[in-house]
């Protein structure tokens, strides 16, 4: 059963008067526990179908169907529950609130979506990203690498069935990367999330389950690796 689907997707800008596409006609399924990562030039429109999988905009025409459930049928009130409580959000800049301590910022989520006892859950999230040692520091005491954990913590924190990276290894050096990888993994393989990548990275490929391969907006390919055919 599909959790997230897109069904001839197109999306176009209009800027100074011109028509722009960013994507067209794209119909990709994702299932629960798949690592997908999304490869091409920049420009090809990765971070576009990211916005669209997570409903923070909508299709110029097709469907995004998350849950059976068209994205731009939902109301403001069900949009922001949608974004709160289904997907999760990892970006390559990290996006901590500089005000906020470690424990803080991944508790916010779960303060704004009414979790009850948001302090041990938020707990148990740094704990997953063996980050608990750090829950009162501020983020400006942090590595990238450290950050990134933390960003990973927060973004699971009301255990969302869909995890968006945006480049989230694009900051970090190669050993680092890998940690944040093995995190990315485990997501899908303990809590069965969806966890969708647009990357450059090589070794971040070499993680992922499926492959889908974009150019100018077009997904050219999506190929199963060795790993996906050997989970079947």
């Amino acid at each position: 059963m599909s959790v997230l689907r897109l069904d001839r997707v197109s999306k176009d800008y209009v800027t100074e008067g011109s028509c722009v596409p960013a994507l067209h006609d794209v119909s990709l399924e994702f299932r629960p526990g798949e690592f997908v990562a999304l490869v091409g030039r920049s420009g090809c429109g990765k971070s576009t179908l990211l916005n669209l999988a997570g409903a923070m905009d909508f299709p110029t025409s097709g469907t995004v169907w998350l849950d059976d459930t068209s994205t731009s049928t939902l109301s403001d009130g069900a949009l922001t529950r949608v974004r709160r409580e289904k997907v999760g959000f990892i970006f390559q800049s990290f996006q901590l609130l500089p005000t906020l301590s470690v424990i803080e910022n991944v508790e916010l989520p779960l303060m704004l979506a009414g979790r009850t006892q948001p302090r041990a859950v938020a707990g148990e999230r740094l704990r997953w990203v063996e980050m608990e040692a750090y829950a009162n520091r501020m983020p400006y005491q942090l590595s990238g690498g450290q950050m990134q954990r933390v960003a990973i913590a927060r973004a699971m924190a009301n255990g969302p069935s869909i995890l968006l990276a945006d480049e989230p290894t694009g900051n970090l050096d190669t050993a680092t990367s890998e940690v944040i990888l093995a995190l990315l993994r485990r997501s899908a393989d303990e809590f069965g999330t969806i966890v969708l990548m647009a990357t450059h990275s090589l070794e971040a490929v070499g993680r992922a389950d499926t492959i889908v391969s974009m150019h100018d907006g077009r997904v050219e390919s999506v190929d199963p690796t060795e790993r996906f055919m050997a989970k079947r």
